[in-house]
């Protein structure tokens, strides 16, 4: 939820230790795909992976669990999210102001995040306070306090931050595209919940929350840094270890979002209407999801050189900008984009879309669309590998995915291997213009402000 705690972390000899690796980690990324990934089994049989990077005395680990805001009970939405601004607000001894000073004393990074599917959390540290950081980390995992006034102050700056969402058309059509899609099913929660949901939370509903949760069960780590195999088993056991084998997470069932055709309004006074549109789409471990990834760029997710963009702002000028992306979820998977016009151009701009994910799917990408995506996405992939903390992501999240320690090197040559028929015939599955459900958040068309 926070950004490795509340107060400033970095000294002088840490944002240089932190910085020169930064330089090192951009020098080795373009052989990202060479990159060396470890297999780490702890004594205690706690598996991570691990890329050793010596010439910084620094190390990354990120950290995942099954189980996020789907584990919220009716009622207590918001329930992982608060707990994930909880876990550096005091442990075993330490107070939350005594746990912060610790924190900085070390010049560790600490932060914790929940999603729909999954808890996450972000570690570093200099590696000659690596024993002292990582059980200040186990500290935070296992024997978090969750203090009455340390609650409270996270739950209302929950709160402020839900209140200015309200305000924020794109969170407000975000949300009600989730809940008009998913209905009753957990992934039309909002994550942070609600004002109502986030008053009623108590300490047992975070004790429940960690206990039900943080296990070894579904444990997925990445390290990146200044230790070797050798060293990282037993800190693996020493931070990780005292977890329960078992979590109390409960398995969700399959979601399937309502298709279109359909537009809801919801009325706010804003300069300019927000317009959130998608439909389903194929999940990660789908054999066409390479595929769809490259659709959606040449669709929306390509920035200037999308489709969307082209039609709505280049040629138009309906917008200043629009886009799209896949969102595969545990459960479900997603298409979305996003864009914001003038009232008077919302039935012209969704028309547009409809056109655009229409022509794509009975058309699929020309030759030379297919080849620019293609040659971009795997020409960037090396970006993901400039820094300890991005490679450690990167990890991590093929981990989750179960993409297997290979992917790294197979990627780009899964996406080469992407031919035009093939796409086609993905393009015609994936999309469909007239099956797509808009939410529109923004002021009638009758009530528009006048241009003067």
């Amino acid at each position: 939820m926070k950004a490795y705690g509340r107060k400033g972390w970095l000294t002088g000899l840490f944002i240089a230790s932190f910085l020169t690796l930064q330089a090192v980690m951009a020098l080795q990324a373009g052989e990202a795909q060479a990159m060396k990934v470890e297999r780490v089994i702890s004594p205690g049989g706690i598996e991570a992976w691990l890329v050793e990077e010596h010439n910084v005395p620094l190390i990354s680990m990120q950290f995942g669990f099954k189980g996020g805001a789907t584990q919220d009970a009716d009622g207590r939405e918001g329930t992982a999210y608060l707990l994930s601004g909880m876990l550096d607000e005091g442990a075993g001894e330490l107070t939350s102001t005594a746990f912060q000073e610790k924190v900085e004393d070390l010049t560790v990074r600490m932060g914790f995040e929940a999603s729909r599917d999954h808890f996450s959390g972000k570690f570093q540290t200099l590696s000659e306070r690596r024993d002292e950081g990582f059980d200040l980390l186990k500290l935070a995992l296992t024997k978090p306090r969750f203090d009455q006034d340390a609650i409270d102050r996270v739950r209302r700056q929950i709160v402020s931050s839900l209140k200015f969402e309200a305000t924020n058309p794109q969170n407000v059509a975000t949300r009600a595209w989730f809940k008009s899609a998913y209905g009753e099913h957990p992934y039309a929660r909002p994550t942070k919940g609600t004002e109502e949901s986030q008053a009623v939370l108590t300490r047992d509903d975070l004790l429940a929350a960690h206990k039900k949760i943080f296990a070894r069960e579904h444990l997925k780590i990445a390290v990146v840094g200044d230790i070797t195999a050798e060293e990282l088993g037993p800190l693996l056991d020493r931070v990780f270890g005292e977890l329960p084998e078992k979590s109390g997470i409960e398995e969700i069932a399959e979601a399937k979002p309502v298709y279109g055709p359909e537009t809801s309004r919801i009325e706010m006074a804003v300069p300019q209407s927000v317009i959130q549109f998608g439909h389903q789409a194929v999940k990660r471990s789908d054999d066409d999801f390479i595929p769809a990834y490259i659709i959606n760029y040449i669709l929306g997710g390509g920035g200037f050189n999308s489709r969307l963009m082209e039609e709505v702002r280049e040629k138009r000028g309906l917008a200043y900008s629009i886009y799209s992306y896949l969102y595969p979820l545990e459960k479900s998977s997603l298409v979305l984009g996003g864009v914001a016009t003038k009232t008077a151009s919302v039935d012209e701009a969704m028309s547009l879309i409809r056109q655009e994910f229409t022509r794509m799917a009975d058309e699929g990408p020309s030759v030379d669309e297919l080849k620019y995506a293609k040659d971009y996405l795997t020409g960037s992939y090396a970006l993901r590998f400039d820094t300890s903390s991005k490679i450690a992501s990167q990890l991590l999240w093929i981990q989750v995915e179960g993409l297997g320690m290979d992917y790294i090197e197979q990627r780009n040559d899964m996406i080469d291997a992407v031919t035009t028929e093939q796409i086609k015939i993905v393009a015609k599955r994936l999309l469909d213009g007239e099956r797509l459900r808009f939410v529109v958040v923004g002021q009638a068309a009758d009530e528009a402000p006048k241009t003067q």
